[in-house]
């Protein structure tokens, strides 16, 4: 029997994100299953209660009191029906972050793991799997056995690239192999040799008859040396010191002979199998093993081993709770190696995930009852001398002023904006006014004077569809204008004052999603546009003809294509030394552009398992000057900060719907679908 913590134990009231009503029924319809051989009324329920054990890689404490009930109850199902569960318990146990066990949790926690590793072993002998699920199954077994192979291949039975990035152990620089997928037909050289001190696990373990299954004609010709070393390894009982690359052979071994199809499945088991050659570092020229080039830190993973959660995992790809594949995301971005690290919000802080304080969490008031609710758009208003405001509206057509610094607001609600406002814009004009203006849902435009709290003129303008984004524009000739966009392909450009529009861009008319002025000198602006077919234009204000690109440099098509990079957001960024440009798309993928050359600067942020969706995107320069992006996703709860400069990434998971994003000094402002608050980019 695995120790347990009782059901009715006063602690489960301590354990977030678990809900003792949903075990005892889960455990209960296992039950009927197991009782009855078949029944698949537990899938559903599980599906909705591993979402609160594990959320966008973050396992919740409430796990380790949980599955030893679900393990104990899982592993007496017949093989075939739960290797999903067997595959989701291996994504927990190589998840992103994992708390430390709690004392008097550990003994259960860990006799659970072995139990697990037993049935899991179980279901990848007695059932025949698709190839990819396949490999995800056996990843789960090595993960469950110990060894740090289980954590870092997770992302392979998906890859379809044909290149390798690999970094070295000795160094940390990256290596990339283009082509390295491309011919997996042959062996690479010779298989790996097992050290002779490489001891097998003491204790029983279930991996006997794996060994038996490996039969050495599964790949054809050549291989046989391969799957010598997966049948020595899998003999042994994968014990944590054994090579990276054997255990690869392990891996690869068994999807090319449980997988289904067959052929299928060997395809994918000799690409699998090609990750046990070797590589040698550009920079240092020290030759490693891919294996060792795949994990973040070969020696130190295996430190925990004997039940132990595995520490600093890369992420992976998995499919949420709703069927949706998400995308996969290395724990390390950029070409530094910096692990992620992840926050919460915890009422009115944010925390790391081991409860350490990172900052408070500033509400942003609302004193006329229901006036401001969501909140759409937002525009930071910095005056000299004076203390930043946040204005903000919504669907209730009103446009409200915050104080950054302790979130009151400075008037009260601005009414007159005759529908929904969808777009914002701050505007600081050459005589020293800064100007506010708002767009809304039947095309009126409005500019209000932040100060007084008064519109400038009456909300003019009629922009079929709408005004769903805007930016400011200066141009040589001294003036500043104002720029709004529609999803007709309506860009034009506006005097702010007497709202005369006094030019068009866009001349091909494709339909907008987003705008951003690129400054490219001290008076004079460029205009990025995405449009709905994934496409940028930039072009150039201070030219009369549309047609006539001016200053404006096209980004280069060929790194789009290559990249496979449709984009829906874009934001300029203004880093130190130069201006960049920033796109995003709907999977979360974060791409830097010099708008003097129209090339990518830099390695992007690559997408993550939550942030995928309609993207929102803002930069700042908190760090003393070092730039930070912030990206989420439209109706989302989770915020990625990234420093491009050293590749740290940092995630946010908040208690709101995110509607926009804004910046102020170091401070991020979050429009929601209850309001605005703020926190901190720094920590405190």
């Amino acid at each position: 029997m695995i120790p347990k913590l009782p059901l009715d134990s006063p602690r489960w009231r301590d354990l977030d994100g678990v809900k003792v009503e949903e075990l005892q029924v889960l455990l209960e319809q296992l039950a009927s299953a197991a009782a009855t051989g078949g029944g698949d009324a537990w899938r559903r329920t599980w599906t909705d209660l591993s979402g609160g054990l594990m959320d966008d890689g973050v396992v919740a404490d409430g796990a380790y009191a949980a599955l030893p009930h679900l393990v104990e109850a899982a592993a007496v199902l017949p093989p075939g029906q739960t290797v999903d569960f067997w595959v989701d318990l291996g994504f927990m146990v190589t998840a992103d972050y994992r708390p430390p066990v709690p004392a008097d949790l550990d003994a259960g926690f860990g006799a659970a793991l072995r139990l697990a590793e037993r049935a899991a072993t179980r279901s990848l002998l007695g059932a025949g799997t698709p190839g990819q699920l396949c490999a995800q199954l056996v990843l789960a077994c090595v993960a469950l056995a110990g060894h740090h192979m289980g954590e870092v291949l997770w992302q392979y039975p998906d890859h379809q690239e044909s290149g390798l990035l690999l970094s070295c152990p000795a160094c940390g620089s990256d290596t990339e192999i283009p082509d390295f997928h491309v011919d997996s037909a042959r062996p690479p050289l010779e298989a790996p040799l097992l050290p002779e001190a490489a001891q097998a696990r003491q204790e029983g373990h279930p991996w006997g008859e794996v060994a038996a299954a490996l039969r050495e004609e599964a790949l054809g010709e050549g291989w046989e040396p391969f799957l010598r070393v997966a049948r020595e390894v899998a003999v042994r009982g994968v014990p944590p010191e054994t090579p990276g690359q054997a255990v690869v052979c392990l891996v690869a071994g068994m999807v090319a002979v449980r997988g289904t199809p067959q052929r299928a499945a060997g395809e994918l088991a000799r690409r699998l199998m090609s990750l046990t050659g070797h590589f040698r570092c550009w920079d240092c020229e020290r030759t490693w093993t891919i294996a060792d080039g795949l994990a973040e830190n070969p020696d130190g993973l295996a430190e925990n081993a004997g039940g132990a959660l595995f520490p600093h995992p890369p992420a992976r790809a998995r499919t949420d709770s709703d069927g949706s594949a998400a995308g996969a995301e290395s724990a390390t971005s950029g070409r530094t190696g910096r692990a992620a690290t992840r926050f919460r919000q915890e009422e009115n802080a944010v925390v790391a995930a081991d409860g350490t304080p990172w900052g408070w969490v500033s509400v942003f008031s609302d004193t006329v009852p229901g006036s401001s609710g969501g909140v759409d758009a937002l525009a930071v208003v910095s005056h000299p001398g004076r203390p930043t405001l946040v204005a903000g509206g919504g669907g209730k057509g009103v446009v409200c002023l915050w104080d950054v610094t302790d979130g009151r607001l400075v008037h009260d609600p601005l009414p007159g904006h005759p529908d929904a406002v969808r777009s914002m814009t701050t505007l600081p004009l050459p005589d020293g006014r800064v100007l506010v203006a708002s767009g809304g849902d039947s095309g009126k435009i409005a500019v209000w004077n932040p100060l007084t709290g008064q519109p400038v003129r009456e909300p003019a303008g009629d922009c079929p569809g709408g005004v769903t984004a805007m930016c400011t524009a200066a141009v040589p000739d001294g003036r500043t204008l104002l720029v709004t966009a529609t999803p007709r392909g309506a860009v034009r450009m506006w005097e702010p004052d007497s709202g005369e529009c006094v030019g068009r861009l866009n001349p091909y008319g494709s339909p907008i999603r987003s705008v951003t002025a690129v400054p490219i000198s001290a008076d004079h602006t460029l205009i990025a546009a995405s449009d709905t077919a994934g496409r940028v234009h930039v072009w150039d204000p201070a030219v009369d003809d549309p047609w006539d690109r001016g200053a404006a440099v096209q980004l280069s098509v060929r790194a789009l294509v290559e990249a496979d990079h449709r984009v829906t957001a874009v934001e300029a960024v203004l880093a130190p030394d130069r201006t960049m440009l920033a796109t995003a798309d709907d999977l979360g993928v974060v791409m830097l552009w010099d708008p003097a050359t129209g090339d990518p600067v830099g390695d992007g942020l690559p997408s993550s398992t939550g942030t995928a969706g309609p993207p929102l995107i803002t930069a700042a320069a908190p760090h003393g000057g070092r730039t930070v992006l912030v990206t989420g996703t439209r109706h989302g709860h989770r915020l990625r900060v990234w420093e491009p400069e050293t590749g740290a990434v940092r995630h946010i998971a908040l208690d709101v719907s995110l509607t926009c994003l804004a910046t102020a000094g170091a401070d991020l402002i979050v429009g929601h679908d209850r309001g605005v608050l703020s926190l901190p980019l720094t920590g405190q």
